[in-house]
């Protein structure tokens, strides 16, 4: 794959314009291609933001990186640390700036977010469980983004704290896998506390937010489909179980859990 693309980690930028999408199909239904110019200028704002805050990742931890993860373009030489700085801090601007034509409350959330990734990046990330609690805050963001965007919060809320929550697990359970190459450089969460007391945590998260996915059942917020969101809270407690074996393995099956979570709320609306 192309340096640029891995600096910026596409993929995850294809995943949150993806979550962008069905977030707005789940607050506007099919009256998303009324509104198909705003959603089309937030799918850039995300994959702005994306890449903006993995590049000044990229520049934060050059050092680190030698070790933990030597592939990326940046410790391999491919792309310099003050490239990857400047283009982090133009991302974020771009994302910012293409907020503001989506009215003030989009572009209050953006700037809000840009803070707090930047803040993440340059002193929260070194702190550990606050730091989790952070990307865990900004992944839940692009929900509401969503919401925001077509003016309805009403069923993306739910979606917004699930993800939330699975969020900070996956942090913990990265943080656990990355324990040696973080040693000297953070104060996680594992480290505060012990690797078992850690992996209790984690799996914690992992089982808090499949319990939420209950609540539209509840209130009747979706269609009948939506029972499919039982496969996705299997895939999230075997990922709590997995966390104390293999914590890699675990925040990676938390990613797959998730898309079949997205993939509940959206039969759940189109059918």
């Amino acid at each position: 794959m192309n340096k640029y693309l891995r600096l910026f980690r596409f993929g995850n930028g294809m995943m949150g314009i993806i979550g962008l999408l069905v977030s707005v199909f789940i607050a506007a239904g099919y009256g998303i291609t009324d509104q198909w110019l705003n959603v089309l200028i937030g799918c850039f704002i995300v994959l702005a933001f994306v890449a903006g805050g993995n590049s000044i990742n990229d520049y934060i931890d050059a050092d680190i990186d030698k070790t933990a993860h030597p592939d990326r373009p940046v410790p391999k030489g491919e792309i310099s640390a003050l490239t990857a700085r400047n283009l982090g801090i133009a991302g974020l601007a771009i994302a910012v700036i293409l907020s503001v034509f989506l009215g003030w409350i989009c572009a209050a959330l953006v700037l809000v977010c840009a803070i707090m990734m930047f803040s993440y990046e340059t002193m929260l990330k070194q702190r550990g469980f606050i730091g989790n609690i952070c990307i865990a805050v900004l992944t839940g963001a692009v929900f509401l983004f969503a919401g925001a965007i077509v003016g309805n919060y009403s069923q993306v809320w739910v979606l917004a704290l699930l993800a939330a929550l699975v969020s900070v697990g996956r942090e913990i359970a990265k943080d656990i896998e990355d324990m040696e190459s973080d040693e000297g450089s953070r104060t996680t969460l594992p480290m505060m506390i012990g690797v078992k007391n850690a992996s209790i945590v984690a799996a914690a998260f992992f089982i808090l937010g499949p319990a939420l996915s209950f609540i539209p059942f509840i209130f009747n917020m979706f269609g009948m489909f939506y029972a499919t969101v039982i496969l996705a809270d299997a895939i999230f407690v075997y990922c709590a179980v997995l966390t104390f074996k293999d914590p890699h393995k675990a925040e990676k099956l938390a990613k797959v859990a998730m898309f079949v979570a997205l993939i509940s709320f959206i039969l759940g609306v189109a059918i």
